[in-house]
C-alpha cells in the first residue's frame, strides 16, 4: 500500500491503468480532453501488479483499474469519475491541474 500511496501523490492527477483496459483508456481521454495531463501508471507493466491491485481495492476501488487520484486522494473508478463529470463537479476538482484553465 505504501507504493500506491507514494505513486498516487507524484503529480496532481494520477491514474492507475492496465494497457488492455478500454475503460482506462476512456478515462485517460476524458482528462486529456479536459486539458489535464495525468501521470499514468500501467500496473500490468509493474512487477508488483498483484500487490498494487490489492492495495487499490483496499483503498476503496470496486475494480483495481482505472483508479483515479486527484491531489493524492482517491476519486474512484470510471463510474465515480463520470458521475463527477456529468454533475459538473470534476472540472472544479481538477482546475488547478489544467494546462489552460476554463
Amino acid at each position: 500500500m505504501d507504493k500506491v500511496m507514494r505513486m498516487s501523490t507524484e503529480k496532481g492527477v494520477v491514474i492507475f491503468t492496465k494497457s488492455s483496459c478500454c475503460l482506462c483508456y476512456a478515462v485517460q481521454i476524458l482528462f486529456r480532453d479536459l486539458r489535464v495531463q495525468p501521470t499514468i501508471h500501467e500496473i500490468d507493466n509493474d512487477p508488483d501488479v498483484r500487490e498494487i491491485e490489492k492495495a487499490l481495492i483496499r483503498l476503496g476501488c470496486a475494480n483495481a483499474v482505472p483508479a483515479v487520484f486527484v491531489s493524492g486522494k482517491l476519486v474512484g473508478s470510471t463510474n465515480e469519475v463520470m458521475s463527477l463529470h456529468l454533475s459538473g463537479s470534476l472540472v472544479p476538482l481538477i482546475k488547478p491541474y489544467q494546462s489552460f484553465p476554463n
